[in-house]
């Protein structure tokens, strides 16, 4: 196959009006002129339009209607309607949840890892909002599902004391230890794992994460500036939608914001919709930590895809459409409503940020922390994950390996 014609997003510059020869499944050269091609390859003429890498998201609990715990087929059907956003990759995400739920989540990720459908993106480790993140600084995670890293539970048991009020450490109907269970028994399903260092034990839950494979994200935290820098030398290697949910600098206390900025370290995730984190603010960290360093995401729910004033589900709680967000009945954000396409136009058209850069947020940058080999940009022998760009950076085509995953 040949697309020919269109402009090429590289890692490294943009090639006007050149063409791609792709062979089985795989970039085989990168032509910088209008080129036929090989005899017999199907030739796709692009010219006016943008090739950039397909977009992976690393945090994204739904769309169209389907959230990730929605059990049965959820995950495999979300993964079948991303390419239309240009999503070849995504870490299906979910938020604290009861043992039985999160084991239904894991499971179907490994089915769908198993078997890939065709036409769909492709289904990463699932990336948990974990039950041990900061009451405090839950945002719309469920408070009922929240619980303490069992070391600091262990520490409570034995007359100490905890940051966290009393209604905020009870077991409930399942312990800290179930939901360690579950995660231990899906390891293979299990990528990224956010939490909040601050916690009595959560240092060492942190070792035991990173020592498992797992990748930990400190978020939905309250953590002071040493307490994040203590965290980051414990392993963390990852920021859950930086700003939001999270200590941020003042004058004489940075804060987790603060600690994650300067650490390179650590790759920031940040919410490209303009509304969850000032542009000016998008633009001033991806000029403190490069685009190496930073991750476009969505936070996208259900909502993502429909109509304003719509009710869907994030895990078992309603939240409803609104014109820039999703929201919890009382007014809380819940996640957005935002797509991978749309977070890629955000960054160009609005906050300035180069193509260039913007495919490394968007496909780059989030391949290279997930370790995911020979995708997330356009070089020789790298697989054909590509989307094609037209008039105002809208998605016309979206490949996997080569193999469109649009109907025209």
């Amino acid at each position: 196959m040949v697309l020919a014609g269109a402009d090429l997003v590289l890692p490294d510059r943009v090639v006007p009006r050149g063409t791609l020869v792709v062979r089985d499944g795989r970039i085989e050269s990168i032509e910088t002129r209008n080129i036929d091609g090989p005899a017999g390859a199907t030739r796709i003429d692009c010219a006016g339009h943008v090739i950039v890498p397909g977009y992976i998201d690393v945090h994204v609990h739904g769309v169209e209607g389907i959230d990730v715990l929605a059990g049965g087929s959820a995950v495999a059907e979300i993964a079948r309607r991303m390419p239309k956003f240009g999503v070849t990759g995504f870490c299906p995400t979910s938020v604290a949840c009861d043992p039985s739920t999160l084991s239904d989540l894991l499971a179907a990720v490994t089915a769908a890892q198993s078997s890939p459908a065709p036409q769909s993106a492709r289904v990463l480790p699932a990336h948990l909002e974990s039950n041990f993140i900061n009451p405090a600084w839950s945002g719309a995670q469920p408070p009922r599902c929240l619980r303490l890293p069992p070391m600091g539970a262990d520490r409570l048991r034995s007359g100490g004391t905890s940051v966290l009020p009393a209604s905020e450490t009870a077991e409930g109907d399942f312990s800290a230890a179930n939901i360690l269970a579950v995660i231990a028994r899906h390891g293979a399903a299990t990528g990224i794992i956010t939490l909040a260092p601050e916690l009595p034990g959560g240092l060492d839950l942190v070792r035991r994460f990173v020592a498992a494979g797992h990748r930990v994200s400190i978020g939905h935290t309250g953590a002071t500036y040493d307490e994040a820098r203590a965290a980051i030398a414990a392993g963390v290697r990852h920021a859950t939608h930086l700003f939001n949910r999270m200590s941020s600098p003042t004058s004489r206390s940075p804060g987790v914001v603060g600690a994650v900025l300067e650490s390179e370290a650590v790759a920031a995730e940040i919410i490209c919709d303009g509304f969850h984190v000032h542009l000016a603010l998008v633009s001033l960290a991806i000029r403190m930590k490069s685009a190496r360093r930073m991750m476009a995401i969505t936070d996208g729910t259900a909502g993502s895809g429909l109509p304003v004033g719509s009710r869907t589900r994030l895990g078992d709680q309603e939240i409803v459409v609104t014109g820039r967000t999703a929201e919890l009945a009382d007014g809380t954000l819940a996640g957005s409503i935002l797509t991978m396409d749309a977070a890629f136009r955000t960054l160009v058209q609005r906050a300035g940020v180069s193509l260039i850069d913007a495919a490394q947020m968007c496909s780059t940058t989030p391949a290279t922390e997930l370790g995911l080999a020979g995708v997330g940009a356009i070089a020789p022998g790298m697989t054909a994950d590509l989307v094609v760009l037209g008039p105002g950076l809208a998605v016309r085509q979206t490949y996997l390996a080569g193999r469109p995953a649009l109907e025209q």
